[in-house]
């Protein structure tokens, strides 16, 4: 049985306000403001913690960067209540007035499932209507749209069956509407998906541990995941000067009195 990963990084980003069109850019000759740049990237994974302990990491680190909390803290997050829930208790914890934002892809992903609701499969159509509605929802229209999804899939008539991914879009974007305000992250230059964390997944995770035939234990897993963040974050140097004097004392400091080791004369 697959144990998932619990991933988290802090990064920073140099703000690059955009509109909703820089975002769904045509394909053509037009250039598109490009997208905030993430740096200084640190990384977090564990199979062993849960949710709570990688965020609180998370927090760790982002305190360490900006201790006084005079910075903009922006949380993306891929919809999931638990997170969103566990990062306002630690926001509400140190006194940080931070931003939930969730990665704009995964609203894409929606759409697209409510798409075939309303298309026959590869009709050309249902792309120019996910674009059309990805763009209403970075306007800022996400309540609206929903209410829009459900009239139409009433209208056509369709079937519990056809209709509900049409359903299960018009709930997702209601219920998130809160932490859906693309307005205020395009103009604040703000980045609205979860690139950094999806590429940490693949370089982590899936490269090491998802070869073919490996088994893995908890333990090994979890120690294999650690060295690889340290040397990801540039820390393995630290960590294995940090390692070799422990080492010392455990196998040979701590067998003499006052863990000093006696010299010969």
């Amino acid at each position: 049985r697959k144990r998932m990963a619990e991933v988290g990084a802090v990064y920073d980003v140099t703000p690059v306000a955009r509109s909703p069109a820089d975002v769904m850019a045509p394909h053509d000759d037009a250039q598109p403001v490009p997208a905030p740049v993430a740096t200084g990237k640190w990384l977090c994974a564990s199979v062993v913690d849960d949710a709570a302990e990688v965020v609180g990491k998370l927090f760790d680190e982002a305190q360490r960067r900006d201790p006084d909390h005079l910075r903009t803290w922006v949380a993306l997050v891929d919809g999931n209540n638990h997170q969103i829930e566990t990062i306002r208790s630690q926001a509400r914890e140190r006194g940080i007035d931070g931003t939930i934002v969730i990665d704009f892809v995964h609203v894409l992903e929606y759409l697209w499932r409510a798409a075939w609701s309303f298309f026959d499969e590869g009709d050309l159509a249902a792309e120019t209507w996910v674009a059309d509605k990805a763009c209403a929802v970075l306007e800022g229209d996400a309540r609206q749209l929903a209410a829009g999804i459900r009239r139409r899939a009433t209208r056509q008539g369709l079937d519990p069956p056809r209709r509900v991914n049409a359903d299960r879009c018009a709930t997702y974007l209601t219920n998130k509407a809160g932490y859906l305000d693309y307005p205020t992250a395009l103009a604040s230059g703000w980045p609205i998906a979860t690139g950094v964390i999806e590429g940490a997944c693949r370089h982590l995770v899936k490269d090491r541990m998802d070869l073919t035939g490996a088994r893995w234990g908890l333990d090994g897993a979890e120690a294999i995941l650690k060295l690889r963040t340290l040397r990801s974050n540039g820390d393995f140097d630290d960590y294995w000067s940090f390692h070799l004097v422990r080492e010392r004392q455990r196998v040979h400091q701590s067998r003499y009195a006052d863990n000093v080791i006696p010299q010969a004369a």
